[in-house]
């Protein structure tokens, strides 16, 4: 492998590694929640989604601070990571993991929620007359018909965790081979002024945003005439 692979592949396999394992993970905590934001009366869940959209608006280097507290060796994250001898889960995989989800978790859960929403009570209400059980009803009914919301999310999910910097650098500290991206390799080739390996790099995320977006476009478009 040339010098130039060296530089170029790592970054790019870590990041779909990262990516793929905290879509996964956050599939599995922000279906269930989204559900129960969806279906919920509880005057307190506005609160709750609020609390989950948080990332949105707040500025990278606020969530990555408090990461760090949180992951640090004086915080929870220190305590787990002694169990197997560690000090801390910041500068790690592991941290940079948590902290993808929880960045990403708003991209997820809001479409998910807004397809479950969208289903109303009838489908539910048809499968309780067939004798579902709740939990039978979820699986069979309220989840097959959600699908469309289940896909954008994980696209979505996906492509944010590919596409962020700032937390990822404050947590994941551009360590190669361990927390080294791809968006965080662009920022370190510009500053050494390598531009052929930030233009590659910079190249591909260009394209894999188009295909992100025209995605998100034609899976609209199919709900849509599903819908019709």
């Amino acid at each position: 492998m040339s010098d130039f692979s060296l530089h170029i592949w790592p970054p790019v396999l870590l990041t779909i590694e990262l990516a793929t394992i905290t879509t996964l993970l956050t599939l599995v905590i922000a279906t269930p929640l989204a559900w129960w934001l969806a279906r919920s009366q509880s005057w307190w869940k506005e609160i709750v989604a609020a609390v989950v959209s948080l990332p949105i608006v707040l500025p990278p280097t606020v969530l990555g601070f408090y990461l760090l507290i949180v992951l640090g060796p004086d915080g929870p994250g220190g305590m787990v990571a002694g169990l197997w001898g560690a000090r801390t889960l910041a500068f790690t995989f592991t941290g940079l993991v948590i902290a993808s989800i929880l960045a990403s978790m708003p991209f997820v859960v809001q479409p998910i929620r807004n397809a479950f929403a969208a289903l109303g009570d009838r489908p539910l209400e048809v499968a309780a007359t067939l004798r579902a059980s709740p939990t039978r009803a979820f699986w069979t009914v309220a989840l097959p018909l959600a699908s469309p919301g289940l896909l954008s999310g994980s696209v979505l999910g996906f492509a944010h965790t590919v596409g962020e910097f700032g937390v990822v650098l404050m947590i994941g500290g551009n360590i190669p081979g361990r927390t080294r991206v791809m968006s965080t390799a662009i920022f370190d080739f510009v500053e050494t002024m390598q531009w052929r390996e930030a233009n590659i790099l910079a190249g591909g995320m260009v394209v894999f945003a188009f295909a992100v977006i025209l995605s998100m476009i034609l899976i609209e478009k199919r709900v849509s005439r599903a819908r019709a």
